[in-house]
């Protein structure tokens, strides 16, 4: 990761080590690296559009994935349902 002189709130366009950004932050997003992990990643963030992109995009499908994922219940009816013609089928 590069440490560019940009002037207050500008962003570079390309990041210099795309791979081992993303691998940071993934750990940060698995909640891997704790409070150092997020002064680095808000750093990163402020320097990177790409990290930046990626880092919300990741953050976006978790939420989408966490929020459709859920463990519904089997309602009774349906699992009689299904039970009844494994029967059948044996």
């Amino acid at each position: 990761m590069e440490n560019n002189n940009l002037s207050s709130g500008e962003r570079k366009l390309q990041c210099s080590d795309v791979s081992k950004c993303f691998q940071l932050l993934e750990s940060i997003l698995d909640g891997e690296l704790g409070e150092e992990g997020k002064d680095l990643l808000k750093q990163k963030l402020e320097k990177c559009q790409p990290c930046f992109e990626h880092f919300h995009l990741e953050q976006a499908i978790r939420e989408v994935l966490k929020t459709k994922c859920t463990k519904q219940p089997l309602p009774e009816k349906l699992a009689d349902s299904i039970r009844q013609m494994i029967h059948d089928v044996r």
